[in-house]
């Protein structure tokens, strides 16, 4: 009986361990250099040159830093899911540009090197992909 409960939490120790070794493997994918918005689609227009003076600077404390020509212009915060396969971003107070990036993304595709995500706000669709500098 007793080699029953031993299996029983080694599996659940497993279980918790497998979870935040993905965690650990999201966030340190996310915070190992900066990232720039290649591609970004606010419904049918193009808005990805709006983007082109900025990097993202994902944190290890959950926050996120949109730089612009090389000066911190505005930090938000940010989390992920691994096993739902979506990022959120939250830059308070944020021009219209930086503005786009707030709410919870559907990943779609993912390498370590870029993202691409969807997310449909109010019937509009907005579509981006980052790349890895």
């Amino acid at each position: 009986m007793r080699q029953i409960y031993t299996l029983i939490l080694l599996s659940f120790l497993c279980a918790c361990s497998k979870e935040q070794i993905m965690k650990n493997a999201v966030i340190d994918a996310m915070t190992s250099g900066q990232w720039k918005v290649v591609n970004f689609k606010n419904d049918n227009s193009d808005v990805t040159t709006d983007f082109a003076p900025y990097t993202f600077q994902f944190k290890q404390n959950l926050t996120v830093d949109a730089i612009n020509n090389s000066s911190v212009e505005k930090t938000g915060t940010w989390t992920a899911d691994a096993n739902a396969k979506t990022i959120s971003s939250t830059f308070t107070n944020a021009n219209s540009t930086i503005s786009l990036l707030n709410g919870t993304w559907q990943i779609t595709d993912n390498s370590w090197d870029y993202v691409v995500a969807s997310q449909s706000i109010n019937g509009t669709l907005r579509s981006l992909r980052l790349e890895k500098l």
